[in-house]
C-alpha cells in the first residue's frame, strides 16, 4: 500500500526538529566534555595512579583495586571541576588567543553561569567523594589544589612570570593524592614523588609558553618576561629543573630499593629529556619547543612505569 503523501509531509518537520534537538544535545555534551580538559586529566590520572601504586607495592591479589578506582574517580572529578572553573575565570582572555578561542566559554557556545555551576558541582562532588569513599587527607589535598590553582596561580599569570613557580605547587599534587589515598599518610618518599612532578612541570610549561608566546602576549598573560630577560628566564626555568630531576629520581629509586634496570633506564630517560631541553634553549624555535613538549609528555608515564616495576 502506498504511503499517504499528506502524512509524509506532516511528519517531515517533526523529524527535522528531532534531528536538530539531537544535534544540539550532542554539541552541548561535547562542549561540557571539553570544559573538563580531558587531555590534561589523562596526565593527572597517570600521576595519581603512580602515586597510589608506588605506595602499596606487593602481590596483585592483595592490591586495593576498589580504593584505586575510588581515588581516580574522585581525583578526576576535582580536576575536571578545576579545569572548568579555570576556563570560566579566563574566558575573556581565552577569546583573545588562537589556541583557546574555540573553547566553549571563550566562543560563547555555553553561558558563563553554566560553566561556573558545572565546575563548582564537579569540584565539590569530587572532594566529597574522596572524603567519603577514600579518606579525609586525600580530600583535603584535592581542595588545596583547587583553591591554590584558582586563587593563586590563575590571577598571577597576568602579573608575574613567576606564576609558573606558584602553579607548580598545585600542579604536583596528583601523586600526593594517590599516595594519601593508598596509605592515609604522607612519607618522605611521597614528597619526593611530589618533587619529581614539581620539577617536571617547568620544561613542560616553558615549551608551551614559547610555542604560544605571541598568544600569551596578546591576551595580556605575563608568563614570560620581556626583552633579554625572557631568554635568561627560559634557559634557567628549563635547564635547572632538568638537571635536578636526574639525581632526584635516582634517589627516589634507591629509597624504594629499585633494581639496576630502574637506574639504567631512568638514566637514559633523563638524558633524553635533558637533550631536548638543551636543544630548545639553544635553538629557541617553535619546532624545538614542540619536540621538548612531546618529550615531556612521553617522559612522565615512562618514568612512573619504571617506578612501579617490581622491587629487586
Amino acid at each position: 500500500m502506498a504511503a499517504d503523501p499528506i502524512l509524509i509531509i506532516a511528519t517531515r518537520p517533526r523529524l527535522a526538529l528531532a534531528r536538530g534537538q539531537a544535534g544540539a544535545i550532542r554539541s552541548a555534551a561535547a562542549d561540557y566534555w571539553a570544559l573538563t580538559k580531558p587531555e590534561v586529566n589523562l596526565l593527572i590520572a597517570i600521576a595519581t595512579f603512580a602515586g597510589f601504586c608506588v605506595a602499596v607495592p606487593g602481590p596483585l591479589r592483595e592490591f586495593p583495586w576498589l580504593r584505586l578506582v575510588h581515588t581516580l574517580l574522585g581525583t578526576l572529578l576535582v580536576a575536571s571541576g578545576t579545569g572548568t572553573l579555570n576556563q570560566y575565570v579566563e574566558r575573556r582572555f581565552d577569546a583573545q588567543m588562537r589556541r583557546t578561542a574555540r573553547r566553549p566559554l571563550a566562543a560563547r557556545r555555553l553561558k558563563p553561569s553554566a560553566g561556573l555551576w558545572f565546575g563548582i558541582a564537579l569540584a565539590s562532588l569530587g572532594s566529597i567523594y574522596l572524603a567519603t569513599a577514600v579518606n579525609l587527607l586525600a580530600s583535603l589535598l584535592a581542595i588545596v589544589t583547587v583553591l591554590s590553582y584558582l586563587f593563586l596561580y590563575t590571577p598571577l599569570k597576568r602579573k608575574t612570570p613567576f606564576c609558573v613557580l606558584i602553579g607548580a605547587f598545585p600542579g604536583a599534587m596528583p601523586p600526593l593524592i594517590g599516595w594519601a589515598s593508598a596509605t592515609g599518610t604522607l612519607s618522605l618518599e611521597a614528597w619526593m614523588l611530589y618533587a619529581t612532578l614539581f620539577f617536571w612541570q617547568f620544561p613542560h610549561f616553558m615549551a608551551i609558553a614559547w610555542m604560544y608566546r605571541d598568544d600569551y602576549d596578546r591576551a595580556g598573560y605575563f608568563v614570560l618576561p620581556h626583552g633579554q630577560a625572557r631568554i635568561r628566564f627560559v634557559v634557567l626555568q628549563t635547564m635547572l629543573p632538568l638537571v635536578v630531576l636526574l639525581p632526584l629520581v635516582l634517589l627516589l629509586g634507591a629509597m624504594g630499593r629499585q633494581s639496576v634496570l630502574y637506574c639504567f633506564a631512568t638514566l637514559l630517560l633523563n638524558l633524553g629529556f635533558l637533550y631536548y631541553g638543551a636543544e630548545f634553549v639553544l635553538r629557541r624555535s617553535s619546532g624545538a619547543a614542540r619536540r621538548l613538549l612531546l618529550a615531556s609528555i612521553i617522559y612522565l608515564p615512562l618514568l612512573f612505569a619504571l617506578m612501579m616495576l617490581p622491587i629487586s
